[in-house]
């Protein structure tokens, strides 16, 4: 896991879905899309609910075609 200095909280999560405390049919995010650069800075992208969704967002974001690097995790 990265030290909370190296991980992005000034980004958006644009893929993370929306939880609302007390309510039983929301699913907190439980896995981490992250994203390494070319110069090895590694951020978080997103959290989502599922591996399948997770990894979803990472093949569309290699897709793209950069010279960065894609993974997922589960959220620790």
């Amino acid at each position: 896991m990265l030290p909370a200095s190296r991980v992005r909280t000034d980004v958006p999560l644009c893929h993370a879905a929306p939880v609302e405390t007390g309510s039983p049919d929301e699913v907190a995010p439980a896995w981490v899309v992250w994203r390494q650069d070319d110069n090895g800075n590694q951020f978080e992208v997103t959290r989502v609910p599922s591996r399948e969704e997770a990894d979803r967002v990472a093949a569309t974001m290699e897709a793209r075609g950069h010279k960065q690097t894609y993974w997922v995790s589960p959220v620790r």
